[in-house]
């Protein structure tokens, strides 16, 4: 491709998108523009808190699962309740990654408690 016609094109995106970003600042307009900011924050809150929904029930089955075979880790529990707790606050940003956090310890607590399943002591602890 020609080295000027990639300068032009590149030019013409720009001039594009700084008039393109142009708003009016009539009085209706900023009403519409509030409006479907709003609008758009609802939204996205309504979708982090599914989300949240979501990965701290996977969470839970993951704590559960580890909990059934003795694997359960010592904090698990405590990041859920901090988890439950930013989502509390409305901070789903911090609680999806605090139930994330709890839903793989307790992957590795489940795998970790079938690895070392009847491993036993080693004999020079045994009386």
């Amino acid at each position: 491709m020609n080295k000027s016609v990639l300068y032009s094109a590149l030019a013409l995106c720009g001039s594009l998108a700084i008039t393109g970003c142009a708003t009016t600042s009539g009085s209706g307009d900023d009403k519409v523009g509030a409006e479907m900011k709003a609008m758009e924050q609802s939204v996205e809150k309504t979708a982090d808190k599914a989300h949240y929904e979501a990965v701290m029930a996977e969470a839970e089955a993951a704590r559960k699962k580890a909990a059934s075979v003795g694997g359960e880790w010592r904090d698990t529990g405590k990041i859920l309740k901090s988890a439950a707790t930013a989502a509390g606050k409305g901070d789903y940003a911090t609680a999806i990654k605090l139930a994330k956090k709890a839903k793989r310890q307790g992957e590795l607590g489940y795998e970790q408690a079938m690895a070392e399943k009847g491993a036993g002591n080693p004999p020079y602890l045994v009386n």
